[in-house]
Protein backbone atom coordinates (compact mmCIF):
# COMPACT_ATOMS: atom_id res chain seq x y z
CA UNK A 1 0.00 0.00 0.00
CA UNK A 2 2.61 2.59 -0.75
CA UNK A 3 1.24 6.31 -0.63
CA UNK A 4 4.51 7.10 -1.87
CA UNK A 5 7.81 5.69 -3.27
CA UNK A 6 9.78 4.37 0.04
CA UNK A 7 12.27 2.70 -1.73
CA UNK A 8 13.95 4.75 -4.16
CA UNK A 9 14.44 4.70 -7.71
CA UNK A 10 14.86 8.75 -6.84
CA UNK A 11 16.26 10.92 -6.93
CA UNK A 12 13.79 9.53 -9.70
CA UNK A 13 14.46 12.58 -12.57
CA UNK A 14 15.03 10.25 -14.31
CA UNK A 15 11.70 8.46 -14.41
CA UNK A 16 9.55 10.72 -16.03
CA UNK A 17 6.85 7.90 -17.58
CA UNK A 18 5.72 7.17 -13.92
CA UNK A 19 6.08 11.10 -12.73
CA UNK A 20 3.72 11.77 -16.40
CA UNK A 21 1.40 9.02 -15.31
CA UNK A 22 -0.68 10.77 -12.60
CA UNK A 23 -2.55 13.16 -14.77
CA UNK A 24 -4.49 9.97 -16.09
CA UNK A 25 -7.61 10.55 -14.07
CA UNK A 26 -6.83 14.50 -12.42
CA UNK A 27 -10.12 14.61 -11.31
CA UNK A 28 -9.76 11.61 -8.96
CA UNK A 29 -6.59 13.04 -8.15
CA UNK A 30 -8.02 15.60 -6.68
CA UNK A 31 -10.59 14.83 -4.51
CA UNK A 32 -8.63 12.25 -3.06
CA UNK A 33 -5.31 12.68 -2.42
CA UNK A 34 -3.98 14.47 0.96
CA UNK A 35 -3.76 18.03 1.75
CA UNK A 36 -0.82 19.03 3.64
CA UNK A 37 -1.00 20.38 7.26
CA UNK A 38 -2.16 23.72 7.68
CA UNK A 39 0.66 24.51 10.07
CA UNK A 40 3.21 23.45 7.84
CA UNK A 41 1.93 26.22 4.99
CA UNK A 42 2.11 29.09 7.71
CA UNK A 43 5.85 28.43 8.50
CA UNK A 44 6.97 28.31 5.29
CA UNK A 45 5.08 31.79 4.78
CA UNK A 46 5.89 32.98 7.89
CA UNK A 47 9.59 32.72 6.39
CA UNK A 48 9.12 34.46 3.18
CA UNK A 49 9.66 38.00 2.22
CA UNK A 50 6.55 38.39 -0.22
CA UNK A 51 3.09 36.93 -1.46
CA UNK A 52 5.08 35.23 -4.81
CA UNK A 53 5.13 31.57 -4.96
CA UNK A 54 6.27 29.19 -7.63
CA UNK A 55 4.35 25.84 -7.29
CA UNK A 56 7.17 23.33 -9.10
CA UNK A 57 4.88 20.54 -10.05
CA UNK A 58 1.39 22.19 -9.07
CA UNK A 59 -0.54 18.86 -10.11
CA UNK A 60 -4.43 19.77 -9.29
CA UNK A 61 -3.36 22.27 -7.36
CA UNK A 62 -3.26 20.92 -3.83
CA UNK A 63 -0.69 22.61 -2.43
CA UNK A 64 -1.53 25.95 -4.37
CA UNK A 65 -4.70 25.87 -2.76
CA UNK A 66 -3.24 25.63 0.49
CA UNK A 67 -0.98 28.14 0.03
CA UNK A 68 -3.50 30.80 -1.85
CA UNK A 69 -6.05 30.69 0.86
CA UNK A 70 -2.78 32.01 3.01
CA UNK A 71 -2.59 34.75 1.16
CA UNK A 72 -0.01 33.92 -1.31
CA UNK A 73 -0.14 34.54 -5.32
CA UNK A 74 0.81 31.12 -6.99
CA UNK A 75 2.23 30.67 -10.63
CA UNK A 76 2.86 26.57 -11.38
CA UNK A 77 5.01 24.77 -13.92
CA UNK A 78 3.54 21.41 -14.48
CA UNK A 79 4.91 18.76 -17.26
CA UNK A 80 1.49 16.79 -17.09
CA UNK A 81 -0.67 19.09 -19.43
CA UNK A 82 -3.66 17.32 -18.11
CA UNK A 83 -2.66 18.13 -15.34
CA UNK A 84 -1.78 21.92 -15.67
CA UNK A 85 -5.78 21.84 -17.33
CA UNK A 86 -7.26 20.83 -14.25
CA UNK A 87 -5.27 23.80 -12.24
CA UNK A 88 -6.06 25.82 -14.51
CA UNK A 89 -9.62 25.12 -14.46
CA UNK A 90 -9.22 25.73 -10.71
CA UNK A 91 -8.38 29.09 -11.33
CA UNK A 92 -4.51 29.13 -11.45
CA UNK A 93 -2.25 29.87 -13.71
CA UNK A 94 0.10 27.18 -14.98
CA UNK A 95 2.52 26.64 -17.62
CA UNK A 96 3.54 23.27 -18.87
CA UNK A 97 7.46 22.49 -18.88
CA UNK A 98 9.46 20.46 -16.77
CA UNK A 99 11.06 22.66 -14.23
CA UNK A 100 14.44 22.41 -15.44
CA UNK A 101 13.82 23.40 -18.97
CA UNK A 102 11.20 26.14 -17.89
CA UNK A 103 11.74 29.78 -18.53
CA UNK A 104 11.04 32.41 -15.81
CA UNK A 105 10.95 35.10 -18.22
CA UNK A 106 12.62 37.61 -15.59
CA UNK A 107 10.30 36.85 -13.15
CA UNK A 108 11.07 36.43 -9.69
CA UNK A 109 9.50 34.72 -6.29
CA UNK A 110 9.61 34.60 -2.63
CA UNK A 111 8.96 30.89 -1.95
CA UNK A 112 9.15 28.25 -4.60
CA UNK A 113 7.42 25.41 -3.15
CA UNK A 114 7.21 21.58 -4.29
CA UNK A 115 4.75 19.22 -2.97
CA UNK A 116 5.01 15.39 -3.46
CA UNK A 117 7.32 16.10 -6.55
CA UNK A 118 10.58 17.37 -5.99
CA UNK A 119 12.13 13.60 -6.58
CA UNK A 120 11.24 14.00 -9.98
CA UNK A 121 13.29 17.50 -10.85
CA UNK A 122 17.07 16.88 -10.64
CA UNK A 123 17.76 17.79 -7.42
CA UNK A 124 21.05 20.13 -8.13
CA UNK A 125 19.50 21.49 -11.23
CA UNK A 126 16.30 21.92 -9.52
CA UNK A 127 18.64 23.83 -6.68
CA UNK A 128 19.92 25.88 -8.78
CA UNK A 129 16.96 27.15 -10.77
CA UNK A 130 15.11 28.02 -7.73
CA UNK A 131 17.99 29.90 -5.96
CA UNK A 132 17.71 31.73 -9.80
CA UNK A 133 14.05 32.98 -9.52
CA UNK A 134 13.76 33.91 -5.79
CA UNK A 135 14.88 37.25 -3.73
CA UNK A 136 16.88 37.23 -2.07
CA UNK A 137 15.74 36.14 1.37
CA UNK A 138 13.43 34.09 -0.83
CA UNK A 139 12.39 30.45 0.61
CA UNK A 140 12.76 27.03 -1.06
CA UNK A 141 10.78 24.78 0.50
CA UNK A 142 10.17 20.90 -0.66
CA UNK A 143 7.88 18.44 1.19
CA UNK A 144 5.99 15.06 1.09
CA UNK A 145 3.56 13.31 2.85
CA UNK A 146 4.45 9.64 3.97
CA UNK A 147 1.26 7.29 5.10
CA UNK A 148 2.04 4.40 7.51
CA UNK A 149 -1.35 2.52 7.19
CA UNK A 150 -2.28 0.25 10.41
CA UNK A 151 0.41 -2.54 10.26
CA UNK A 152 -2.27 -5.75 9.42
CA UNK A 153 -3.42 -3.62 6.27
CA UNK A 154 0.45 -3.24 5.39
CA UNK A 155 1.19 -6.86 5.58
CA UNK A 156 -2.11 -7.66 3.27
CA UNK A 157 -1.26 -5.09 0.61
CA UNK A 158 2.12 -6.40 0.42
CA UNK A 159 1.34 -9.90 -0.32
CA UNK A 160 -1.57 -9.21 -2.51
CA UNK A 161 0.85 -6.89 -4.57
CA UNK A 162 3.64 -9.57 -4.37
CA UNK A 163 0.97 -11.65 -5.76
CA UNK A 164 -0.41 -9.92 -8.08
CA UNK A 165 2.52 -8.10 -9.71
CA UNK A 166 5.67 -9.48 -8.14
CA UNK A 167 7.88 -7.68 -10.15
CA UNK A 168 6.95 -4.44 -10.40
CA UNK A 169 8.61 -1.50 -7.92
CA UNK A 170 4.84 -1.28 -6.64
CA UNK A 171 5.77 -4.52 -5.10
CA UNK A 172 8.56 -3.40 -4.29
CA UNK A 173 7.52 -0.41 -2.21
CA UNK A 174 4.53 -2.01 -0.48
CA UNK A 175 6.82 -4.80 1.66
CA UNK A 176 9.00 -1.70 2.53
CA UNK A 177 7.41 -0.25 5.74
CA UNK A 178 7.01 4.09 4.59
CA UNK A 179 8.39 5.70 7.40
CA UNK A 180 9.83 9.27 7.93
CA UNK A 181 13.33 7.62 7.85
CA UNK A 182 12.68 6.06 4.69
CA UNK A 183 12.72 9.44 3.13
CA UNK A 184 16.37 10.21 4.68
CA UNK A 185 18.17 9.72 1.67
CA UNK A 186 15.81 11.14 -0.56
CA UNK A 187 16.48 14.28 1.85
CA UNK A 188 19.72 14.12 1.99
CA UNK A 189 19.80 14.18 -1.76
CA UNK A 190 17.74 17.77 -1.46
CA UNK A 191 20.19 18.70 0.61
CA UNK A 192 22.96 18.07 -1.58
CA UNK A 193 21.33 19.85 -4.01
CA UNK A 194 20.77 23.41 -2.38
CA UNK A 195 24.41 23.11 -1.24
CA UNK A 196 25.34 22.46 -4.56
CA UNK A 197 24.02 25.55 -5.61
CA UNK A 198 25.93 27.55 -3.47
CA UNK A 199 23.11 30.38 -2.92
CA UNK A 200 21.19 29.16 0.24
CA UNK A 201 21.56 29.58 3.62
CA UNK A 202 22.13 26.16 5.96
CA UNK A 203 19.07 23.72 4.88
CA UNK A 204 16.73 22.71 7.56
CA UNK A 205 15.17 19.62 7.76
CA UNK A 206 11.78 18.87 9.88
CA UNK A 207 8.45 17.12 9.58
CA UNK A 208 4.81 17.42 10.78
CA UNK A 209 2.80 14.08 12.21
CA UNK A 210 -0.71 13.91 11.78
CA UNK A 211 -3.54 11.61 10.95
CA UNK A 212 -6.15 11.27 8.54
CA UNK A 213 -9.16 8.40 8.42
CA UNK A 214 -10.37 6.82 5.32
CA UNK A 215 -13.25 4.59 4.90
CA UNK A 216 -13.24 1.19 2.57
CA UNK A 217 -14.43 2.71 -0.47
CA UNK A 218 -12.15 6.85 -0.24
CA UNK A 219 -9.24 4.59 0.35
CA UNK A 220 -10.00 2.79 -2.65
CA UNK A 221 -10.64 5.90 -4.72
CA UNK A 222 -6.76 7.02 -3.62
CA UNK A 223 -4.98 3.73 -4.54
CA UNK A 224 -4.90 4.04 -8.58
CA UNK A 225 -3.64 7.55 -8.29
CA UNK A 226 -0.77 6.40 -6.60
CA UNK A 227 2.54 5.79 -8.04
CA UNK A 228 2.80 2.90 -10.62
CA UNK A 229 -0.76 2.26 -10.27
CA UNK A 230 -1.50 4.04 -13.50
CA UNK A 231 0.12 1.24 -15.41
CA UNK A 232 -1.29 -2.20 -13.81
CA UNK A 233 -3.76 -3.69 -16.56
CA UNK A 234 -7.44 -3.59 -15.95
CA UNK A 235 -7.60 -7.36 -14.61
CA UNK A 236 -4.67 -6.60 -12.10
CA UNK A 237 -6.17 -3.06 -10.54
CA UNK A 238 -9.03 -4.51 -10.01
CA UNK A 239 -7.66 -7.41 -8.14
CA UNK A 240 -5.30 -5.70 -6.06
CA UNK A 241 -8.55 -3.35 -5.06
CA UNK A 242 -10.93 -6.50 -4.28
CA UNK A 243 -8.09 -7.73 -2.10
CA UNK A 244 -7.26 -4.51 -0.37
CA UNK A 245 -11.57 -4.16 0.21
CA UNK A 246 -11.41 -7.46 1.96
CA UNK A 247 -8.92 -6.46 4.08
CA UNK A 248 -10.60 -3.57 4.96
CA UNK A 249 -14.07 -4.97 5.77
CA UNK A 250 -11.81 -7.09 7.83
CA UNK A 251 -11.30 -4.03 9.85
CA UNK A 252 -14.96 -2.77 10.34
CA UNK A 253 -14.71 -0.90 7.34
CA UNK A 254 -12.43 1.69 7.53
CA UNK A 255 -8.59 2.61 9.51
CA UNK A 256 -6.86 5.63 10.42
CA UNK A 257 -3.50 6.43 8.31
CA UNK A 258 -0.65 8.07 10.18
CA UNK A 259 0.78 10.84 8.12
CA UNK A 260 4.52 12.42 8.40
CA UNK A 261 4.80 15.48 6.32
CA UNK A 262 8.55 15.82 5.81
CA UNK A 263 10.08 18.99 4.69
CA UNK A 264 13.74 20.72 3.67
CA UNK A 265 13.58 24.09 3.30
CA UNK A 266 16.56 26.93 2.61
CA UNK A 267 16.64 30.31 2.59
CA UNK A 268 18.18 32.32 -0.88
CA UNK A 269 21.23 34.54 0.78
CA UNK A 270 21.89 38.26 0.38
CA UNK A 271 24.78 37.21 -1.79
CA UNK A 272 25.63 34.66 -4.30
CA UNK A 273 27.83 32.08 -2.85
CA UNK A 274 28.33 29.65 -5.64
CA UNK A 275 31.08 27.33 -5.81
CA UNK A 276 33.70 27.58 -8.36
CA UNK A 277 33.31 24.63 -10.94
Amino acid sequence: MPTVPSEQPVHSHQHRKMAESFGSDPARYDRTRPHYPPAMVARILAACPGPRVLDVGIGTGIAAGQFHAAGSHVLGVEVDARMAEFARQRGYEVEVATFEAWDPAGRTFDAVIAGQTWHWVDPVAGAAKAADVLHPGGVLAVFWNVGEPPAELRAVSAEIYRKVLPDSLVARWAATKPDANAYTSMCDKVIEGMQAAGQFATPQQWQVDWEQSYTRDEWLDQMPTQGGHAEFSPAALAEVLAGTAAAIDVMGGSFTMRYTTVLVTATRTLTSQKRAS
